[in-house]
């Protein structure tokens, strides 16, 4: 007895747009995202195997290694999310808030580390 889920439905193929250009612009696509977030981490990473803890540099890493994780997010939400194909009102209706939110714990993460900063300086000198 033949398995009838084998055979290919020509109809489907035709409409779902499975050709070979299609499938390589698919391709292009995931290595283009790949090579892209590929090089935001190296950059980061090589950032910081150069930049050590404790010289005058290591603030501006830190900020650098906030927004490139930002930047790496947003791109992972356009592409794979498929936000980038819409109207750009739209993308903003979706990204603002979040972006607003994020900022919004950076400044609370920064305001209590100089806090606590403070703090450990006072103890220390008693």
């Amino acid at each position: 007895m033949e398995r009838d889920d084998l055979h290919l439905d020509e109809a489907y193929s035709r409409a779902a747009n499975h050709d070979e250009a299609h499938g390589v612009a698919i391709r292009k696509k995931i290595w283009m995202v790949t090579a892209i977030l590929t090089a935001i981490t190296i950059l980061e990473v090589g950032l910081g195997i150069m930049i050590k803890q404790g010289t005058d540099l290591w603030p501006v890493v830190k900020w650098s290694f906030i927004l490139l994780t930002g930047v790496k997010a947003a791109y992972i939400v356009l592409v794979f999310m498929h936000l980038g194909d819409e109207k750009k009102s739209f993308k903003y209706v979706i990204l603002v808030p979040y972006i607003l939110f994020i900022l919004y714990l950076i400044f609370i993460c920064v305001q209590e580390s100089s806090y606590i900063n403070e703090m450990f300086e006072y103890f220390n000198k008693m």
